[in-house]
């Protein structure tokens, strides 16, 4: 009988010390993430949760608002192009809420329309008006969000490689983090997936720059390293999951949109297809320009092309937006 006992129980016994050597893996990374890329802005309460920013330039000038993607942080624009426009505008960046140092009380909080309304509520308590939002990837989703609902706040729309329609499933560099349960979701965030995500960091570099190279200096000047924590996981898990239980609907509204911009795309984008999520935008007054032989993440790769996309897009803009129509 203790025999078969022992059988029975040592699988359990093998897990545990799994999880358990998972969790103290996890907590050595998470310090060393932290360590590599410190906070690096000023933090604001909003309805919520925190947002976490930076700012440069002068404030009397266009605002530019650069709003980031999936599993990123506020590092994906600072790393080029923040200085680059901050000589002739006023420029924020910031963590998404929960990302990197912003933070959000709940899954709950990851929808389009719910990231949206926070980032618009601390455009307000800046003080901002008629901003320029410059969203990549999922960060172009929710600016076409704040568009739809705020839009005589918005004064236009630079949007790179953004998520704009419902996908029958998440990229599948990005499809390990579909996880529907919280409480699986958190369970793997404090144990085994830190570890993973260490391990396979170069495999998923390479995926999301393809057919670019990602730079050797992705973990600390682009904060990389910020998604050696849990809370990072688990904040991009929830982001797989909200933007698809909210892109369709925001779809179905782009007919409403009154905001001027465009759409800049890697033609050769590995992540979110061109052709699915650029050129059907033509149709509601955003031109598509497709860069060639470029991939998904051109404001590190592409930062020459996407600033004279941003400025071009924000001279075509200077109306203020509470004075058009």
């Amino acid at each position: 009988m203790s025999i078969l006992l022992l059988l029975i129980c040592l699988p359990f016994a093998l897990i545990g010390t799994a999880l358990a050597f998972g969790w103290l893996r996890t907590r050595m990374l998470a310090r060393r993430g932290a360590a590599l890329v410190p906070q690096a802005g000023e933090v604001k309460p909003v309805t919520g949760g925190t947002i976490h920013y930076v700012e440069a330039g002068d404030p009397a000038k266009q605002t530019l608002v650069l709003i980031h993607g999936l599993a990123g942080q506020l590092q994906h624009f600072t790393y080029a192009l923040v200085d680059r426009l901050a000589q002739d505008h006023h420029v924020i960046a910031l963590d998404r809420p929960g990302c990197g140092y912003s933070t959000r009380d709940g899954a709950a909080l990851a929808g389009l329309p719910e990231q949206a309304r926070m980032i618009g509520e601390f455009l307000d308590a800046k003080g901002v008006k008629d901003p320029v939002l410059v969203g990549h990837s999922l960060g172009g989703a929710i600016a076409l969000a704040m568009a739809l609902d705020r839009p005589r706040k918005v004064a236009g729309l630079a949007l790179i490689c953004p998520l704009t329609h419902h996908m029958a499933g998440p990229p599948a560099v990005f499809r390990p983090l579909e996880i529907r349960n919280e409480r699986l979701r958190h369970l793997i965030g404090l144990t085994i997936a830190v570890p993973m995500a260490n391990w396979t960091a170069e495999q998923t570099l390479t995926q999301v720059f393809a057919p670019e190279n990602f730079p050797e200096d992705f973990l600390d000047r682009a904060g990389g390293a910020l998604g050696l924590r849990p809370q990072a996981f688990v904040t991009a898990s929830e982001d797989v999951v909200g933007a698809d239980a909210s892109i369709a609907a925001q779809a179905q509204r782009y007919r409403e949109l009154d905001v001027p911009g465009a759409i800049l795309f890697g033609a050769e984008d590995a992540v979110l297809l061109p052709t699915q999520h650029g050129v059907p935008m033509k149709k509601f007054g955003l031109r598509c320009e497709l860069l060639p032989g470029r991939g998904h993440m051109l404001p590190i790769t592409a930062p020459d092309e996407c600033e004279e996309f941003i400025r071009g897009v924000s001279i075509s803009t200077r109306v203020p937006a509470t004075l058009r129509g």
